[in-house]
């Protein structure tokens, strides 16, 4: 078995992949979560956040600590970050979401560190484009995560929400959550990061086939998701496949943008087909997969 890395999303950290990490252990599969900069324990807040009475405007306005982090120098901290945790065998990288962009971008630096990428639900610019592009391409309409945004990204250095008010809750459950259960999503908003470095979306990136395209790949695809929507998720793995030696494998999921938490053990399912051998087969009670979108 090869060691498992998951990396969270934007606003999330190490935490978000408990139920999961737990899953694998029971099946005998080494992982570990990291925090990318200005996630988890490595994210910020404004300080206006925390300030009573309560200034809208000044958190609107507050420049962000996570400014200065870009997709390079996300995907640096996560080539480090798997030098570190060493091993005789490339690792199974596992991201969600924005994730996706700082494991697209380590797998064309690094490739020799990533046997597989499992994508859950993840943004993955390999054309030459940000993920901000991807974000608003037409098959991504009816998509809540913009409705989450508190101030103008670009403005602050950072995609910022607010975890404290009530409206905004229920939006940020509607977005990310909506098939978690109530209790369970209502403790995973507030451990959320208010800020998200927006520089990993704006930064365009292109991948070569020789070295992110020589890489297996599975894309889970969440077809519940409002945050991308599942249009969007399909263009994602066409684009990718573009660029790759062989197709993505797609396995679908009857699940909305957060399946770690509303479906820990079919995501844990997933990971363990990525970490065995090409020739293992899949659970016989695992989620259904395709090949290719």
């Amino acid at each position: 078995m090869e060691h498992v890395v998951l990396v969270p999303g934007f606003w999330h950290g190490t935490w978000c992949w408990s139920h999961v990490t737990l899953e694998l252990a029971r099946r005998r599969i080494a992982a570990v979560a990291v925090d990318l900069p200005g996630q988890g324990l490595r994210g910020t807040s404004p300080a206006a956040q925390r300030v009573r009475p309560f200034d809208a405007a000044e958190f609107a306005t507050e420049r962000s600590e996570v400014a200065s982090v870009d997709a390079t120098s996300a995907a640096e901290a996560l080539i480090a970050q798997l030098e570190h945790i060493g091993s005789d065998r490339p690792h199974v990288v596992v991201a969600h979401s924005m994730g996706g962009v700082a494991a697209t971008l380590a797998a064309e630096m690094a490739p020799s560190l990533i046997s597989h990428l499992v994508y859950i639900s993840a943004l993955a610019p390999v054309s030459g484009q940000p993920a901000a592009a991807l974000v608003a391409h037409p098959a991504n309409a009816g998509e809540l995560g913009t409705e989450l945004l508190r101030a103008d990204p670009f403005a602050i250095g950072a995609s910022r929400i607010d975890t404290a008010d009530a409206a905004s809750r229920e939006r940020i459950r509607e977005a990310l959550y909506a098939d978690v259960p109530v209790e369970v999503a209502d403790a995973a908003t507030s451990m959320l990061n208010a800020d998200a470095p927006v520089g990993m979306a704006a930064e365009a990136i292109a991948v070569t086939r020789e070295r992110f395209g020589s890489i297996p790949r599975t894309y889970v695809l969440c077809t519940e998701d409002r945050m991308l929507m599942p249009a969007l998720q399909r263009e994602i793995v066409r684009d990718v496949d573009t660029r790759s030696v062989e197709p993505t494998r797609v396995v679908e999921l009857h699940s909305s943008h957060s399946p770690f938490l509303s479906q820990p053990q079919r995501v844990a399912d997933i990971i363990h087909a990525a970490a065995r051998p090409l020739d293992s087969a899949m659970a016989s009670d695992g989620p259904t997969v395709s090949s290719g979108p």
